[in-house]
């Protein structure tokens, strides 16, 4: 039960990594030093490090503010697709680390997978939202992601299952939302298509 217990804590490391990495790094190291959290298991413990939490932090702010330029935000995350998932699986290795090879390699594997449908849920809003020209939307975004990921890592080391559970039904939603705009945009481009063809249609009737 204690190595099922750590595997739900590592998918949920691995969900907040794929919605951003340097939060999630930043977040936890915080966390066990502030003693919001218990100490962080296996080799995840090294987050708390000073320098780590440094780095992390940095690297945040830099994400932040390269996601409020329309374009380059789109780009950033694009990028962040082949970083993402594969830190998310060394993350949740890293949570269950001395557990045993079966559950660590179960943890990278499916932290990765989690990670991926998390970054690309995130990676189609991303790409919706940066359609819009003002940073607004953008800066939004980050801090409603900034919450999630916080909120998710915190409350993570005490209620593991319901946390993860919670997080995966916001997910399905995420991902359900995401769809139902791409749809409309889809639509919306073929209206737009076809608007000139009925034009002409009308005009050469006009004529006849």
């Amino acid at each position: 039960m204690e190595g099922v217990g750590a595997l739900v804590k590592a998918l949920g490391v691995s969900y907040a990594a794929g919605v951003n990495l340097y939060a999630t790094i930043a977040v936890l190291g915080l966390a066990e030093r502030l003693h919001w959290i218990a100490p962080l298991p296996g080799a995840l413990g090294a987050v708390d490090s000073v320098w780590i939490i440094a780095l992390a932090a940095v690297l945040y702010t830099l994400e932040f503010v390269a996601t409020l330029v329309p374009g380059l935000a789109s780009f950033w995350e694009t990028v962040h697709t082949f970083i993402r998932p594969p830190a998310a699986a060394v993350l949740a290795a890293a949570t269950v680390w001395g557990g045993g090879s079966t559950v660590t390699l179960a943890a990278a594997l499916l932290g990765g997978g989690l990670a991926l449908t998390t970054h690309g849920a995130k990676l189609g809003a991303r790409y919706a939202i940066d359609a819009s020209p003002e940073p607004f939307s953008n800066g939004a975004a980050n801090l409603a992601e900034l919450g999630v990921v916080s909120t998710l890592l915190i409350t993570l080391w005490q209620h593991p299952v319901i946390t993860l559970s919670a997080a995966l039904v916001l997910l399905v939603l995420l991902l359900l939302a995401v769809r139902a705009v791409w749809r409309g945009a889809r639509r919306a481009l073929s209206r737009i298509r076809l608007r000139p063809a009925r034009d002409r249609d009308a005009v050469s009737r006009g004529r006849g």
